[in-house]
């Protein structure tokens, strides 16, 4: 398949002898390339598949990458390839030597909303949730620059952010538990400090691909490099005209600090686009010219010139939302493009009411990115806390989550009396369940309650039956199907609950019947909060939604048809940006909005907008007279088109008689 590449992937493809950065921009076909270097190293380099770790950013891109990578190779030759993502290996890392960083056999993992749960425990309620979580923001900034609580507190700072650092790290390792940041800083003490460890690790990966690379972050890079070793066996994928994540760590530096660090480093450019129409792109590139590059670089579509890119103009940002719903109903009754294809992006999560608002009206069925993931619902994240406490008697956050779920008379005041016992005797909540001084604490109803559950859970834990039939068992003895359908507004509501949990059950079992070997029911639990933020609605529905997203939700996904709303000073570029001197990055964030559409561009902005209850008139976006004006039809807010009514009407007819007949 080699000769379908062009010459500059075929030259990143084949290079052989030392570490190679390729310089992909956007849509110049990175996966694809990606791919067929894995193919090319196992088949012409003779590296077993064994020997190669594919890392990316989430486990949608890995899933990608693995099936390209199997397309290519076949199933059985591509057989004990690693691809995933930084987590995942890091976690592959930790599990080995969990003693080496301070933790047992059978750690368990915190997600974000458990993080939260324990930061504002520690804070002792004093703190609302976005304020924990907004301090947890400052402990995993401080995390991926790779400093512990000692070198936070003496950079400065928020004093309560490094004191919560302090606490929150000796109740991990007092639960026994990783949260995600630690997966990566660990993992790096872990190589760092122990010989033999980085030494075996080094001797496994024998080649190491890094994708996005301009989104890793300092403790990122550390890990990529421990990893490639003395031979630098490394390539390492990126854009740095696409790093929009500086806000959460990531540092685009890291491409020059790959430059200076290894100097035999050969850099590749991809600069020929297979995605965007030639008007699109002379527009991306007018943009992203005002930046400072670190390797520039200018792409060059494959494609026509299509349609040049139009601006709206809107008196409010209702109106604003209305002439995007009718140029896309208006555009879609002309083409007959399925409502999968387009996606309105914006800067902002409280920009998509409107937009929800216009379409509703109009009946054009949408999905929102970054609404409820299938992670996140209650009754998922209930039946997750107890396999997590099954396999780890010390994850205190999870037994607080079901010690009472279902209802097992215990209040507020025995779990809090629990709480002081535990930590006095300096043991985990279920262990002190056990113990006989519990009883004058609690009272012995109370300490005959908590005995029970923790009695039960133990065993429960003790139990080698097969995983799936161990999570059937525990669901049926709590009772938990006879308590959801108690709970639920109604019967439709408790049918939905329910098979949500069938659902993670089946997942489960899925994980099970794919792993190689024996899997666990620890192995698949981490497995399984690792998948932590898995969208379902990703692989289903698709077709036949209009996507609405915001700018940075969007990165990694391609339509034929964007509408980009908001443009204006204040919300793009954000009015903090503008505060913090990184307007660069809020550019960068344009230009990965741009370089999604594939056939057609619209921006839009509004020149009065209202916010938490004020009137603003913002000044167009600056970006906007950084676009080449030959590239730009403007469409100012005005007279309404009588010719454009009729269309409109025309298209609304049209999608109800559809419906109607459908």
């Amino acid at each position: 398949g080699l000769e379908r590449l062009n010459p500059a992937q075929r030259e990143a493809v084949r290079h052989l002898g030392g570490p190679l950065l390729v310089l992909a921009g956007a849509g110049t076909g990175k996966t694809r390339v990606i791919a067929h270097r894995i193919a090319f190293l196992v088949r012409e380099a003779g590296l077993p598949p064994r020997r190669i770790a594919a890392v990316t950013f989430t486990n949608k891109a890995a899933r990608e990458m693995a099936e390209r990578v199997r397309g290519l190779l076949g199933p059985r030759e591509a057989q004990g390839l690693r691809v995933g993502t930084f987590h995942t290996l890091g976690l592959e890392i930790l599990r080995e030597r969990p003693e080496a960083v301070g933790r047992r056999p059978g750690f368990s993992l915190l997600d974000e909303h458990d993080a939260a749960a324990l930061a504002r425990e520690l804070l002792r309620g004093r703190a609302p949730e976005e304020e924990a979580r907004a301090l947890l923001g400052s402990i995993s900034r401080w995390k991926a620059a790779l400093k512990d609580p000692e070198a936070a507190r003496a950079e400065g700072g928020d004093p309560r952010a490094a004191q919560l650092y302090v606490a929150y790290r000796r109740a991990l390792l007092a639960y026994n538990a990783f949260d995600l940041d630690d997966l990566i800083l660990e993992a790096v003490r872990l190589l760092e400090e122990d010989r033999q460890s980085r030494e075996r690790w080094q001797g496994r990966i024998r080649h190491l691909l890094v994708d996005e690379y301009q989104d890793t972050n300092l403790a990122q890079y550390r890990l990529a490099r421990l990893l490639a070793g003395p031979e630098a066996a490394l390539t390492a994928v990126g854009d740095d005209d696409q790093a929009i994540y500086g806000w959460r760590g990531a540092d685009p530096e890291n491409l020059r600090r790959l430059a200076e660090d290894l100097p035999g480093l050969k850099v590749v450019r991809l600069e020929q686009n297979y995605r965007c129409a030639g008007s699109i792109l002379r527009v991306a590139n007018g943009l992203i010219a005002h930046n400072r590059h670190l390797f520039p670089k200018r792409l060059r579509s494959e494609r026509g010139y299509g349609e040049p890119v139009r601006v709206l103009e809107a008196a409010d940002g209702e109106q604003e939302a209305r002439r995007v719903a009718d140029a896309l109903l208006e555009h879609r009754f002309r083409t007959g493009a399925p409502w999968g294809a387009y996606a309105i992006l914006y800067r902002s999560n409280h920009q998509a009411r409107a937009f929800e608002r216009a379409l509703r009206e109009r009946d054009v069925p949408y999905r929102l990115s970054g609404g409820t993931s299938f992670f996140d619902r209650t009754e998922v994240k209930d039946v997750l806390a107890y396999l997590r406490l099954l396999v780890n008697p010390d994850d205190d956050a999870a037994f607080l989550r079901v010690v009472n779920t279902p209802r097992r008379e215990l209040g507020a005041a025995t779990v809090e009396a629990l709480g002081r016992y535990a930590r006095e005797r300096d043991v985990g909540l279920l262990t002190a369940c056990l113990e006989v001084g519990l009883e004058a604490r609690v009272g012995r109803r109370g300490a005959a309650r908590l005995r029970r559950f923790a009695e039960w859970i133990t065993g429960l834990g003790r139990e080698s039956a097969d995983p799936v039939a161990l999570v059937e068992r525990l669901l049926e003895e709590a009772g938990y199907e006879a308590w959801l359908r108690e709970e639920a507004r109604d019967e439709r509501a408790a049918e939905r609950r329910w098979a949500n949990v069938r659902e993670l059950v089946g997942w489960l079992a899925r994980l099970r019947d794919r792993a190689e070997g024996e899997a666990d029911l620890q192995e698949l639990v981490a497995r399984l909060c690792l998948l932590g933020r898995l969208d379902r609605e990703e692989d289903e529905g698709g077709a036949q939604a209009v996507q609405l997203a915001t700018l940075h939700a969007a990165k990694g996904l391609e339509f034929d048809h964007v509408y980009i709303a908001g443009l204006e000073e204040g919300l793009l570029p954000h009015r903090s940006a503008v505060e913090q001197g990184t307007v660069e990055e809020e550019r960068r964030l344009l230009y990965v909005g741009i370089t999604r559409a594939r056939r057609t561009l619209t921006l839009s902005y509004a020149r009065r907008r209202g916010r938490r209850g004020a009137e603003a008139e913002p000044e167009p976006s600056r970006f906007l007279q950084e676009l080449p004006p030959e590239d730009l039809c403007w469409e100012r807010a005005g007279a309404p088109d009588p010719q454009a009514a009729r269309e409109r009407g025309r298209a609304y007819l049209a999608l109800l008689r559809q419906r109607l007949t459908g």
